[in-house]
């Protein structure tokens, strides 16, 4: 027989055991951050901020107000375009290669046909490379028109001019302007012996520095 002693501590002992409750487990803050214990987990994110990936740059049209003329090009044709691109950009008149014959590395095309054309396009080894212009009407990239005098050309492209002797008139010359609007192309002003532009022409180095043309 067990002494009465022994028999209440028992008791006590399993009176305790049925009260004990599970520890409270911390409920989640409402505001969804994340507790302590949560944060010292680790994750596949960097801490710092990273900016959203970015699609490669695109090279910008030309601007609508870049005109006509250019040393870069004319209307809708750049210099550099092959034949074929001259042909399919070129909105206007037919252009006319004068009947070149076949294998000719170096010739021009005139829209409407060479009696009709204030411009003309040099291409060389199957290249657009400058722009010969004849026309009063038509004013060159930056100013400057056939007739005006070498000191308004001056005036107009000062600070960019190297001028030369004229190759075949007597007292003329050649302005070549470069750096025009901050373009990379050049720009020559043919002067007659009495000082007045009697041409000009604008494309890129070294075409644009022939003196007969296509020579």
């Amino acid at each position: 027989m067990k002494p009465m002693w022994m028999t209440g501590v028992c008791l006590s002992l399993c009176l305790l055991a049925c009260d004990a409750t599970p520890p409270a487990v911390p409920a989640e803050d409402d505001s969804g951050a994340a507790s302590p214990a949560r944060d010292a987990l680790p994750h596949d994110q960097p801490a710092e901020d990273v900016p959203p990936a970015t699609a490669a740059d695109l090279l910008p049209p030309p601007p609508a107000d870049a005109g006509v003329v250019r040393t870069d090009g004319y209307g809708p044709l750049r210099i550099g375009m092959s034949r074929e691109e001259v042909d399919a950009a070129w909105g206007g008149p037919a252009l006319d290669d004068a009947g070149i014959p076949d294998g000719t590395a170096c010739y021009y095309l005139f829209p409407g046909g060479t009696d009709a054309a204030e411009v003309a396009f040099m291409l060389e080894s199957g290249r657009f490379v400058r722009y010969d212009a004849r026309d009063p009407g038509l004013e060159a990239p930056g100013g400057g028109r056939v007739g005006d005098s070498g000191d308004a050309i001056r005036a107009l492209h000062a600070g960019r001019i190297e001028s030369s002797p004229h190759k075949y008139v007597e007292g003329g010359q050649y302005l070549r302007v470069t750096s025009v609007s901050g373009g990379s192309g050049v720009l020559v002003f043919e002067l007659d012996a009495d000082g007045r532009v009697s041409g000009w022409h604008a494309g890129q180095a070294p075409q644009v520095d022939y003196v007969e043309g296509c020579s």
